[in-house]
């Protein structure tokens, strides 16, 4: 009774009577019914379950004592409103060929309800004909959760907007999805197995130092940003990545083996350059008006240049310099084949930090060629910039670029901007960047700009006042 409906058979039998070997067999039959793991049950063509196994007691709760002998599933294994449907769907499949597959809800013996797929087939007769129904059917919670986590897996690996890149216990891309295969500049299978040195310049230790935490600690509770610098054919890429990881152990130990890192990433950077941007431009915009109420205080007009000078150098550059042309003021009509004569007016020490000094009153005009920065600045009437490479350059050649153009040994970038008030130039300011600073940018030439007009007005009333 375990696995089927007794057959109803009541005449008592002999230990030699022959029909003891189809009892034997069926018992064989309901053993076997009872050690599989599917759950199974049958009914015959009227629909009346014959077999119900262990695996469906489990599943539903209903014994085989229970369920063998019932009309179909109505009123206890389905709701009556379903028992149609649902009976129709398994019975037909004793008019198909092959097996038939469906899904659909059934009650358990304590109300609760649990959504199964069936996989049915005819049982045929000695005669060939459908004689009745078997039903295997298993939960489809698994099923689908199984199904989830694949789909799951391919569409972070094929469709995902974002990288992903699990990393195996020696730091080293396991498996990477199209889009992290383009963030890193490379193909999806040649970067298996590499290093990550091997495809980043820079950053590469903070990256590794998260995944070796991730791998002893455990998931992080929140996403970090690393910055990196992505080495491709054109060259390094600094880009901001916004990135989560997660442990990966295996699921089949007792204790959690670990597997590797899930890294998952998003390109932040232009929106981290314009959180830097805003900041930036507050950070001058404030250097700006400190430096407004400071030479407000100054009596002397020149000494509320150089003030202003300082407040504008904070965070900007390492080194500034004002020059002014000599005879104090050039008119938009001058003769342009006349050369440039310029005399310091103020300077950053160049051996080490302070305030900008006045050069005092020699008059003396400082010895530019043609070619400098300073002096094309005067005829173009407009910001130049100058560098002694965008990339490393020997320690030697840059003591010789900047003695060239008589700037501090250590210097690498110059920006110069004219001065200039009421239709007049007056001069340059120059701005000095060293070692290890980058080059001046459009950006940085616009505040330049800004500084210098400040600048130019203080000095123009100091002439003014010299001049009374």
């Amino acid at each position: 009774m375990s696995a089927s409906r007794s057959s109803g058979i009541t005449d008592e039998l002999g230990p030699d009577e022959p029909e003891q070997p189809e009892r034997d067999g069926a018992d064989l039959l309901a053993a076997l019914l009872d050690g599989m793991d599917a759950a199974l049950c049958a009914f015959d063509g009227d629909g009346v379950v014959t077999h119900w196994n262990r695996e469906a007691e489990r599943i539903l709760g209903w014994t085989a004592a229970e369920a063998v002998g019932r009309q179909g599933f109505a009123g206890w294994a389905v709701r009556r409103a379903d028992a149609g449907e649902v009976e129709e769907r398994l019975l037909s499949a004793m008019r198909a060929p092959g097996r038939q597959v469906h899904e659909f809800a059934l009650l358990t013996k304590d109300g609760g309800r649990v959504l199964v797929r069936t996989q049915s087939a005819a049982v045929r007769g000695p005669d060939g004909r459908p004689a009745g129904v078997y039903c295997a059917f298993s939960e489809v919670h698994a099923q689908i959760d199984l199904e989830r986590s694949i789909a799951l897996s391919e569409a972070l690996l094929e469709d995902a907007s974002w990288g992903v890149v699990l990393v195996d216990v020696d730091l080293r891309p396991a498996v990477v999805n199209a889009h992290a295969a383009r963030a890193l500049g490379t193909g999806r299978t040649s970067v298996l197995g590499r290093p990550l040195g091997d495809l980043l310049a820079q950053g590469v230790e903070e990256l590794e130092s998260a995944l070796t935490h991730v791998l002893a600690e455990g998931t992080p509770p929140a996403p970090a940003e690393v910055w990196v610098s992505v080495r491709t054919s054109e060259g390094e890429r600094r880009r901001c990545w916004r990135s989560g990881f997660v442990r990966l152990a295996s699921p089949l130990a007792e204790e959690p083996v670990p597997l590797g890192v899930g890294w998952l990433f998003q390109d932040v950077t232009e929106s981290k350059q314009g959180e830097q941007d805003a900041a930036l431009l507050r950070f001058r915009a404030n250097q700006l008006h400190r430096a407004a109420r400071a030479a407000a205080e100054c009596e002397d007009p020149g000494e509320a240049a150089v003030v202003h000078l300082d407040f504008a150098l904070a965070g900007f550059a390492d080194h500034a310099l004002i020059d002014r042309i000599v005879g104090g003021a050039a008119d938009t009509d001058a003769d342009p084949a006349e050369p440039v004569r310029l005399v310091r007016v103020a300077a950053t020490p160049s051996g080490a930090p302070g305030p900008s000094v006045p050069a005092g009153t020699t008059g003396m005009p400082v010895r530019y060629g043609g070619s400098h920065p300073a002096v094309q600045c005067v005829e173009r009437a407009g910001s130049v910039r100058a560098s002694a490479g965008v990339r490393a350059v020997p320690a030697e050649r840059v003591r010789e670029w900047a003695a060239a153009r008589q700037w501090p040994a250590d210097t690498v970038h110059g920006l110069c901007a004219v001065l200039r008030s009421r239709g007049r130039t007056l001069g340059v300011v120059t701005f000095l960047r060293g070692s290890g600073r980058s080059a001046f940018e459009r950006s940085d030439a616009m505040y330049a700009e800004d500084v210098a007009v400040r600048i130019a007005a203080l000095l123009d009333l100091a002439g003014a006042v010299r001049e009374r």
